[in-house]
Parts: C-alpha cells; sequence; structure tokens
C-alpha cells in the first residue's frame, strides 16, 4: 500500500470519528456547492443517507442534479441562508466547495465543520474541531463512496449508487479527465447492482433544452472566435444560459481549450474546458482562473480540465486575464 493509500484510509477513519462524534450532538447539514452540480449534490445526500441526523441541503439544483433527483426521489431541502436549518446544530458538513464563497452562505465560527473536497485550491480557514478532507481524486463522490463502502456499506443502495455514478461521470467529464481510481470506483458502484451502465449514461447525456435556450447556444457558437494564446489554441463566445454546455460543443471543434463568458445583473462568470491533451501538456484552467481572481479580483477555481471565475470584472477584462494567462504557461512535449 502505498503512502497515498494510506493518507487517504485515514482520513476516511478521521471522517467516520467526526461524523460519530458530532450526530451525536445534533442535526448535521450536508451543504452543497452553490453551483448545485451533480457532483456536490449526489455527494451531499449519499453522505446524509448514512446518518439519521445528516441532511443534504443547499441553495441550488443545477439542471442535472435536478432531472436525477427526481428520477431517483432522492430527499434534498433547498434553503435561503442559515436561517432555514434546524436550531440544534452539532455540526456542519461541506462538500464540494473550495472556498466559503462556493456555498452561498454565511457560517457561524461557534460550529464544527467538515470540508470534504477534490479541488486544487483551498480557502478554508480550519479551526479546532474542524476537519478539512481533500483526496486527488476525479469527484467528491468518490470520496463518499469509499467512506460508505468501509463504514456504513448498507448506505450504498441502488439510488445511492445512481447518485454517486452520475456525479463521478458528470464531474470527470465521462473519465475524459479521470484519474485511475475512477475506474475502481465506478466498478465499485456498480457491482451487485442493477445499473445497466450504457442505458444510465444515454440517459444522464440527454439533457432536454427548449427553443429559447438552443437559439442562445446557436447564438453562441455564431460569436465564437478563436485565438492563438501562446503555444495553445483558445476558442471563446458568450451566451445568457448553459455555459458549460456551451463550452463542451466548443471544445468540439478541435481547439485546446474553450471559454465562455456571461454577464447578469453586474457579475461575469467564465466558464472553461480544456481538452486532455491539453492538461497533459501543461494546462491547468483551476490555477488559470486563481490567477484571474488575483489580478482582476473575484473567484476563480475548478479542475484542470474545466474551471470556472466570478467576479464584477466586464467580460473583456475578464477574457484577457484569462487569455494572456493562459499564454504564460508552455507546452510540455507534442501530441
Amino acid at each position: 500500500m502505498n503512502e497515498s493509500s494510506v493518507e487517504n484510509i485515514e482520513h476516511l477513519a478521521a471522517l467516520h470519528q467526526w461524523v460519530t462524534d458530532n450526530c451525536s450532538s445534533g442535526a448535521v447539514p450536508v451543504i452543497t456547492g452553490v453551483n448545485g452540480d451533480m457532483d456536490t449534490v449526489g455527494s451531499a445526500i449519499s453522505l446524509a443517507a448514512s446518518n439519521a441526523n445528516m441532511m443534504a441541503c443547499g441553495l441550488h439544483l443545477g439542471r442535472v442534479a435536478k432531472r436525477v433527483c427526481q428520477k431517483f426521489s432522492a430527499p434534498f431541502r433547498k434553503i435561503t441562508g442559515y436561517s432555514d436549518l434546524p436550531a440544534n446544530i452539532g455540526g456542519i458538513i461541506l462538500v464540494d466547495a473550495a472556498s466559503p464563497s462556493q456555498i452561498g452562505i454565511e457560517l457561524p465560527d461557534d460550529v464544527p465543520k467538515c470540508v470534504i473536497d477534490h479541488h486544487i485550491s483551498n480557502q478554508w480557514e480550519i479551526n479546532d474541531g474542524d476537519l478539512y478532507i481533500n483526496m486527488p481524486v476525479s469527484a467528491t463522490t468518490e470520496i463518499i463512496a469509499r467512506y460508505l463502502s468501509i463504514y456504513a456499506p448498507s448506505t450504498l443502495t441502488n439510488p445511492v449508487r445512481n447518485l454517486l455514478l452520475a456525479g463521478l461521470l458528470t464531474d470527470s467529464g465521462r473519465f475524459k479527465h479521470n484519474q485511475k481510481s475512477s475506474f475502481t470506483t465506478a466498478s465499485l458502484l456498480l457491482e451487485n447492482s442493477d445499473i445497466d451502465y450504457a442505458t444510465f449514461v444515454e440517459w444522464l447525456e440527454y439533457s432536454p433544452t427548449n427553443s429559447s435556450e438552443r437559439g442562445s447556444l446557436v447564438r453562441g457558437l455564431q460569436r465564437a472566435k478563436a485565438t492563438e494564446s501562446g503555444s495553445w489554441s483558445v476558442i471563446h463566445s458568450n451566451c445568457g444560459t448553459l455555459e458549460g454546455r456551451l463550452a463542451g460543443l466548443l471544445l468540439g471543434l478541435g481547439h485546446d481549450i474553450s471559454l465562455v463568458s456571461r454577464n447578469r445583473d453586474g457579475e461575469t462568470r467564465m466558464t472553461a474546458r480544456a481538452t486532455k491533451n491539453a492538461t497533459t501538456g501543461g494546462i491547468s484552467l483551476a490555477e488559470i482562473m486563481a490567477s484571474v481572481a488575483e489580478q482582476i479580483g473575484g473567484e476563480g477555481g475548478g479542475h484542470a480540465g474545466a474551471a470556472g471565475w466570478s467576479g464584477r470584472a466586464d467580460m473583456i477584462t475578464a477574457e484577457s486575464s484569462f487569455i494572456s494567462n493562459v499564454a504564460k504557461i508552455p507546452r510540455r512535449g507534442e501530441y
């Protein structure tokens, strides 16, 4: 067993002890990242299923997460702030968020917190009684799947397995940016289940859109521009909705990186995707978005192959900062 595996086992043991101690003191909300994507929602609901004193909650359910939760009747409580949580709280678990701002609500300093995450960046302040767990995996659902398999195997019902698998598939780009461990986790979830993998993936990838959304995507494709940024080819555009979907479509045109921007109510948001060849060659979108935040403010981070930034700067300033940071990165080797 290598050093990393030993460390991961120790993390899971620490998580189990924290859960046991704090659930005995009161309710423990499992709060999702504000974007409400499938990884954060699947992680929260699955972990909460392991203890009657836990409940999965958050500000938002993303499009895919909402479909999956409806299909499997998964319990998730939407909240507007901390005041919506129970009065008697033993602790708070925060899943798939690299900073407090990615939760979207103000948290008290006097309540023990446990952060479970897999992002490269980390802006959490860890106090006495807190626990921070970060593993080098493709999705937070991998951490939760391993935890449940060891400490609460009866929790791995078919609905929970589906939720965890959906989070793993969506966050790793359907295994395009996966770690080797992702296949082990997928095998763990599929074993002794009634999941038809091919049918499930097909259903998960089908995301219906209305005429307005399809029009927005088409206009976004029409506005796309290609830019050579140092050793890298960047294709960028803007749209009013479905930025992630548009970024995926643009990346399919053959560029190293796609970037989609949106401005709403004075806030700009950038969503970026990169090919596996680009990340192998030296690109880390998470680090680039963090550098953008350092230059022009806002919050930025994510994964090597998928990341985002949001802030008050205008779109031109934000895009220029992103592209200039890409240009600073040398390409390693030829692919």
